[in-house]
């Protein structure tokens, strides 16, 4: 089974920080109740401080999950990355791409809920800034793999490429997303099939898109909503 997306040796930032004690603190708690409705004094007292600290660095509960989420995207971003360089053909790539998309949600899905569901999002539809950065930095990992050739032919990165790109990544994530929560929900199973049912969904998808790319209406973003 593949290691849970917050397992702290991954963790891509440094110790030594309170703010960083804080964002571990919660990841830790979301991992182990895999609830949000845990509270900032809880976390104060998991990092050792008073609890008071944590609003030194967060205004409140949502700035937190907010960097909470950010640092979700960087994990499975790296988690992506990490399943990839060992490889060259783009499809294979994109391949290593969605079993660990779909592995890192079914292992910790209330991280999973929080970076994808709408916890986050306000009145506007927004996002926070912090959270958009990250998921928009795990998006080019497989933006680089579908251009590299994934779907059977090279695609320059390109503004003229970008409505079909959009359109290849939003089949993707649709697949791969619906994939997660279905694991996750225990509507599809069992979960130790998780690779083998995300090569399938992947492959059946991958064979769709070699015949034909949908370009995405003008106006259409994909990821989180662009800020205003």
């Amino acid at each position: 089974m593949t290691k849970d997306i917050s397992t702290t040796e991954q963790r891509p930032y440094h110790h030594g920080d309170l703010h960083r004690a804080i964002v571990e603190a919660a990841l830790d708690v979301l991992s182990e109740s895999q609830s949000t409705e845990f509270s900032l004094r809880e976390l104060a007292r998991r990092a050792g401080v008073s609890h008071n600290a944590p609003y030194k660095h967060f205004a409140d509960k949502r700035e937190l999950l907010a960097a909470v989420s950010a640092v979700g995207f960087e994990l499975l971003a790296k988690r992506m990355a990490d399943a990839t360089k060992e490889l060259d053909s783009p499809r294979e790539r994109l391949a290593a791409i969605a079993r660990a998309y779909v592995c890192g949600g079914v292992n910790n899905p209330a991280l999973y809920r929080l970076m994808f569901g709408g916890y986050l999002g306000g009145q506007d539809n927004g996002r926070p800034a912090i959270e958009r950065t990250a998921a928009y930095s795990m998006k080019a990992v497989v933006v680089e793999a579908i251009c590299d050739g994934a779907l059977g032919r090279l695609i320059p990165n390109t503004a003229a490429n970008t409505r079909m790109i959009d359109g290849a990544i939003l089949i993707f994530w649709s697949q791969m997303h619906g994939l997660t929560l279905l694991l996750v929900d225990s509507l599809v199973g069992p979960s130790g099939k998780i690779e083998e049912l995300s090569e399938g969904v992947l492959q059946g998808m991958l064979d769709g898109l070699s015949n034909c790319i949908p370009e995405i209406p003008v106006g259409v973003w994909v990821g989180p909503p662009p800020a205003e």
